[in-house]
């Protein structure tokens, strides 16, 4: 399926994310990371939880999701069913899969190959940008 590269795609206002529509997929989608980094920091998720998280791009080949972690929060192990990119926007996180763990701080990156079980400690509170590259058809 072919996915028109005009078509506009966005997600409607929630009782968690009252402040309206975003865009999730368009020609060109536009964030503010240092503004996301802060909703969701302040968002009763994160506040009662150990964590919370907002997608800020979703299309068939890519997705984007900003992650906030509090101290020690644990993401336990899973697979992701694509390629990743993890890049930490702030604090300290502990990257493991059963061959290697990789401690990364604010500024480092690592990329993980698709089906490679992996878990996540948040060493001190930490946020991190996940991307996701799906395969699609066309590629």
């Amino acid at each position: 399926m072919e996915t028109n590269p005009t078509e506009r795609k966005s997600n409607n206002s929630t009782p968690l994310r009252p402040e309206g529509e975003r865009d999730l997929d368009a020609p060109m989608v536009t964030m503010d990371l240092f503004s996301l980094k802060t909703q969701i920091k302040e968002e009763e998720s994160y506040k009662n939880s150990d964590r919370n998280a907002i997608t800020i791009f979703k299309s068939e080949g890519m997705r984007i999701v900003l992650v906030a972690l509090h101290e020690g929060a644990e993401m336990k192990t899973h697979k992701a069913p694509g390629m990743i990119s993890v890049q930490v926007l702030e604090g300290h996180i502990s990257f493991k899969t059963d061959q290697k763990t990789a401690d990364r701080t604010t500024g480092q990156m690592l990329v993980l190959h698709a089906g490679i079980p992996h878990s996540v400690i948040a060493k001190t509170e930490s946020v991190f940008l996940l991307t996701l590259s799906l395969k699609t058809e066309s590629n």
